[in-house]
């Protein structure tokens, strides 16, 4: 079973992470259907389009946009799967609705993507501001890789949690500037990211 141009996924564990763990307890953070920030964003490949070359192969884990095991209200009031359901656990994905894919015990940007450290100074987030850590060929190419500080435009704090970091998605186009001075600052990384 094979799409022309998307990927078929299924999520690993449940469609929305709505419990965390602290001290051996489950505590409920979220009780609704509305908020993206808690909807699974972790999936495994089925199968790839026959119509598309890539390194990511079925079996491998992957990192997903948000609103693809999401559930919504239609105008009836009535809570439906997203336009991107297919059957029983199964979810169409096109190419650029994978950021990530995780191969040789390491993850993996897919396609233009990136992610990006929030960094501190004080007790206060920088804003347009991080530590690059996962980068992409078209980024190394400008000689910005895993590491630098780097600026990026406004309203880019797609927030995703990756080995219990929070992290910041975006694409290459996205960093306009690769700073060559290391201040006083550090990475900020909130405890709740960590007890996932």
């Amino acid at each position: 079973m094979n799409s022309l141009y998307q990927f078929i996924i299924t999520p690993i564990g449940e469609r929305y992470k709505n419990t965390i763990n602290i001290e051996n307890k489950e505590l409920i953070i979220n009780s609704s259907i509305s908020n993206h920030k808690f909807i699974n964003r972790e999936a495994e490949v089925v199968s790839i389009p026959l119509n598309y070359k890539t390194n990511i192969i079925k079996g491998d884990k992957i990192i997903v946009h948000h609103n693809l095991f999401r559930r919504y209200y239609n105008m009836q009031g009535k809570s439906v799967n997203s336009s991107k359901y297919f059957k029983d656990d199964l979810y169409f994905a096109f190419p650029s609705q994978i950021y990530m894919y995780y191969k040789n015990n390491k993850w993996n940007t897919h396609e233009n993507y990136c992610f990006v450290k929030p960094l501190l100074e004080g007790k206060k987030i920088i804003k347009n501001k991080g530590i690059l850590k996962y980068g992409n060929s078209s980024l190394e190419t400008l000689e910005i890789t895993p590491g630098d500080i780097v600026g990026f435009k406004p309203m880019r704090e797609f927030e995703f949690i990756i080995n219990n970091e929070l992290l910041y998605c975006m694409e290459s186009n996205d960093i306009v500037i690769k700073y060559e001075h290391k201040t006083n600052q550090t990475e900020y990384n909130p405890s709740w990211a960590k007890s996932s």
